[in-house]
């Protein structure tokens, strides 16, 4: 994970909370305190670093120790770090540093929970761009945490041509054509095809891994008895972590899920200064 990501996330972050100053911590004497964070339900944890920033840029006095590591499988009541420091610097940046921690293990609680659900298949698991605007880095970290991949991580890095691309360039093999003249060796280009017949034309112009959207369990087996090991096979749209596993055991080779950063739910945790 980069330095300067977090730097700016946390900045950002506490720009937006604190603004001009914390009127509410000005009140209390400024003793040094003691605290710790509990999470109140079964988690995944991830956020350490932007934790860490946050109380990083309001003193760096605080000192955080951490009882758990990122990628921690944690009980309810679980205590998952202790602080020491100034208390208006405590309660300054609390919010802002449960915001991450707890949103961040959100993700990662809910990617352990796909990851689990195929871990008896080959099938892996990718996250897609539908993340939260400014935590795209974070996020893609955490689905790390909890088992998943990452697929591209935004529109410069990867070629994914959908049914408009097709359409626009006139055929798959030209516009597979053009990705590879256009785009350095090594770029992941990704293709979507509707049906088999799309799946041939894909694999005769050479394409790398084929996207098939909304297929149905049976359909996925009757791509990937077709496809052989020509070609890498990713699944995606309408798949849930009820029937994620009847996906994944058809043999394809990647699902994506959109759910795994954007259907989540924070993790239940508290600060409390003891």
């Amino acid at each position: 994970m980069r330095d300067e990501v977090i730097e700016k996330n946390v900045r950002d972050a506490l720009l937006e909370d604190i603004g001009s100053g914390d009127l509410t911590a000005a009140l209390i004497p400024d003793e040094i305190v003691n605290a710790h964070v509990i999470a109140r339900e079964p988690a995944i944890i991830c956020g350490r670093h932007w934790f860490n920033e946050t109380f990083l840029q309001v003193d760096p006095s605080v000192t955080v120790a951490w009882l758990v590591e990122d990628g921690d499988r944690i009980e309810a009541d679980t205590m998952v770090c202790r602080l020491h420091g100034p208390a208006r610097a405590l309660l300054t940046a609390e919010r802002t540093a449960l915001n991450f921690l707890q949103t961040l293990s959100g993700t990662a609680t809910q990617a352990h929970r796909y990851a689990d659900a195929v871990a008896h298949t080959k099938t892996r698991v990718l996250d897609t761009r539908k993340t939260i605007p400014g935590l795209r880095d974070a996020q893609k970290y955490a689905v790390t945490c909890g088992g998943c991949h990452n697929h591209r991580h935004g529109l410069y890095d990867a070629v994914l041509i959908k049914e408009n691309h097709i359409r626009a360039a006139g055929s798959i093999a030209a516009v597979l054509e053009r990705a590879r003249h256009d785009n350095p060796p090594g770029t992941l280009i990704e293709i979507e095809a509707e049906n088999l017949d799309q799946l041939q034309q894909a694999i005769d112009a050479g394409a790398e891994r084929v996207l098939l959207d909304n297929f149905s369990p049976a359909e996925l087996k009757k791509a990937v008895k077709h496809a052989g090991s020509r070609v890498e096979l990713e699944a995606s749209g309408g798949i849930t972590l009820e029937n994620i596993a009847a996906f994944a055991e058809t043999g394809v080779d990647f699902i994506s899920v959109g759910a795994l950063t954007k259907h989540l739910r924070s993790v239940d945790l508290s600060m409390r200064i003891e």
